[in-house]
């Protein structure tokens, strides 16, 4: 019985498709295992250091954030400040203008004190020339009266 030339024959073709195996079939699948899992650690590494890119930027965007909070801070600041010196100075001018208006008015009331002095004693010397008029028509001459009360409201 050929039992032992068919397991030679069987062993034969299991040695030969090993081998064919091994030569043909076998090197292109490992190159394209390795090649894939060469991309993968590629990837992973791209992954990696893009993480890490991430995370340098956030820490970019981070301290923008930060220095762009200061600035706008003293940016309001600044305006606060001149906001405050707009106030002062409007403050000041006014209190300017109003010492100048005080003073135009006191300036207007004292001149009009004044006329209002210079009507009264006008009055006055009317009232005492025609007083005396009364008292003494005949006996004085009115000229020299009349220069009497004039020197006499001059010294009032």
């Amino acid at each position: 019985m050929n039992i032992n030339l068919t397991l030679f024959a069987q062993a034969l073709a299991f040695a030969g498709l090993i081998w064919l195996i091994a030569t043909k079939i076998w090197p292109p699948l490992l190159r394209a295992i390795e090649e894939r899992q060469q991309k993968i650690a590629e990837g992973l590494a791209a992954a990696d250091r893009s993480q890490k890119d991430l995370a340098q930027a956030q820490e970019k965007v981070d301290a923008a954030l930060r220095e762009a909070r200061v600035k706008a801070n003293e940016i309001i600041e600044q305006a606060h400040q001149r906001a405050n010196q707009i106030v002062e100075q409007a403050r000041q001018e006014a209190i300017v203008e109003a010492e100048r208006q005080k003073a135009i008015a006191l300036a207007e009331i004292d001149a009009a004190a004044n006329r209002a002095r210079e009507d009264l004693r006008r009055q006055v010397a009317v009232l005492a020339v025609a007083g005396a008029e009364k008292l003494i028509q005949r006996e004085i001459d009115a000229n020299a009266h009349k220069a009497l009360l004039d020197e006499l409201a001059a010294q009032i």
